[in-house]
Formats: C-alpha cells, structure tokens, sequence
C-alpha cells in the first residue's frame, strides 16, 4: 500500500532520456512520490549517475535507441534489474534540422533517424511493455508527444513533428487495443519546455521569439510536465486512458 504522501510507492518505471531536461525532472518526481527509477541514459553517464545519487533508489542504464535494437537490449536489461516493470516512460527524443532544399541523402537520413528514435524505439518498447504487462496484472504507458505533432511544425522540423503525430496515435492504438487487459496509454503534448533545446533557440532568436504565439507568455517547465506524469501513473488514475494532455499555455487548443 502506498504511504502517505507516496502514491506511486514500490513502482519500478523505466524512463527513457533520463539524464537532462524533462526526464531528470520524471526521474526527481517519480522517486519524491515513492517510485524506483530505471534511469536510461544514451551518452552522458556522469549526468545519469548524478541523478541517480541525488534521489537515492533505482538504476542507471545506457542505451543507443538510435540502434533498431536498442530499444529491446534495453527492456531486457531493465528487466534482469528490476523484474516486474509497472510504468514505462517515454520521455527520450530528438529534433534534427533539414531543410527540402538538402540533398537527397541528408533529408533522408534525417527523417530515417528522427523515426528510429522518436518512434520506432518507443514503439518497440511499447510492444515490450504489453507483453510484459499483460502477464503480470496491467502497467501504463506514457508517450511523450508534442504540440508539433497536432497542429504541423516547422519547414525544417517536419520529421519531428511526424514522429510525435505517430507517437499520439500509437498511444490511442494501445489504449483501445489493450485496455481492457489493465494496460492504460496516455501521451503528453506539450509545446515549447525550458530545456536546453529552448534555451539553444533563445540564444539565438531570442525570448519572445519563442513565446509569441503562447497566450501566457512563458513555457512550461520541465517540473511541470513530471507532475503531470506523475499524476497520470497513479493507481487511483483509469479513465485517462487513451487521452492526449496537452501542456502548451493555450498555443493549440482542440
């Protein structure tokens, strides 16, 4: 039973891209609400082992889910770890740059790796995740989606924003398919988060460039986004099962 102030007390979560940003911030709530984090990380194990001191439980793992099978070596190291999984996070992500002027093999690659990565990987730990669910008593599943994959991206973002349209609706796939066998799906929609992503583009076009069309005039934090999740792993949490929450300060509003 969970305690007081720990709803999510005993649950084992793997959280993909884990090491900065929002999945440091998942990582940091999920263990203040009694959670044990598997941490994965692709490059920077010195940030993983930080966070990792820092809340005190869980597991660091490293992963290239660049790799096609990346994703499934790292569902079976979290596995040997931790043995029963109850949540999977996927948090890690990538936004590559090219624009239909590129040559041929440029925009190819880009759009090759940006599905490896924002989507194929999640998928494959998806399919992990309902198998492993469904002979263990039910588990959730959050996506992180975007904004961008709801309402179209930028010119030289539009794999991006591809990925995470794909991404939302595997995650409505799952929850329909799978629901009834106790396993719930729930994508996160945010628009633009104070990471070092953002940070990068306020450097070079500035604050308000980057706020102008969100009515409150700020971005999410990063925080903000791993309460939400957080709340949506609860036990108490069934009906949002198949939803889209999205988290973008009015920029895009269904």
């Amino acid at each position: 039973m969970a305690g007081v102030g720990k709803p999510l007390q005993g649950q084992n979560v793997l959280v993909t891209g884990a090491s900065r940003g929002i999945g440091a911030a998942v990582v940091r709530q999920l263990a203040r609400e009694g959670a044990v984090p598997i941490i994965q990380y692709g490059r920077d194990q010195a940030a993983a082992e930080q966070l990792l001191e820092e809340v005190g439980a869980g597991v660091t793992l490293q992963a290239d889910l660049s790799d096609p099978m990346g994703a499934t070596r790292l569902w079976e190291q979290a596995r040997s770890k931790a043995g029963r999984i109850h949540a999977l996070v996927n948090n890690a992500g990538i936004r590559t740059e090219v624009s239909i002027e590129a040559g041929l093999q440029a925009w190819q690659s880009t759009w090759q790796k940006e599905f490896r990565v924002n989507l194929f990987a999640p998928a494959d730990l998806c399919r992990e995740a309902i198998l492993h669910f469904s002979e263990h008593g039910g588990g959730k599943i959050v996506n992180l989606a975007s904004r961008a994959g709801q309402r179209g991206y930028a010119a030289e973002a539009m794999a991006y924003g591809a990925t995470k349209a794909a991404l939302n609706n595997l995650t409505k796939s799952i929850a329909r398919n799978f629901g009834d066998k106790g396993i719930f799906a729930v994508a996160i929609a945010p628009g633009w988060v104070f990471t070092d992503m953002a940070k990068g583009y306020i450097a070079r076009f500035g604050k308000q460039a980057a706020v102008a069309d969100i009515p409150i005039g700020e971005m999410a934090l990063p925080e903000e986004i791993a309460e939400v999740i957080a709340f949506v792993l609860r036990s108490s949490q069934h009906s949002l099962n198949g939803a889209t929450l999205d988290m973008n300060g009015g920029s895009y509003i269904r």
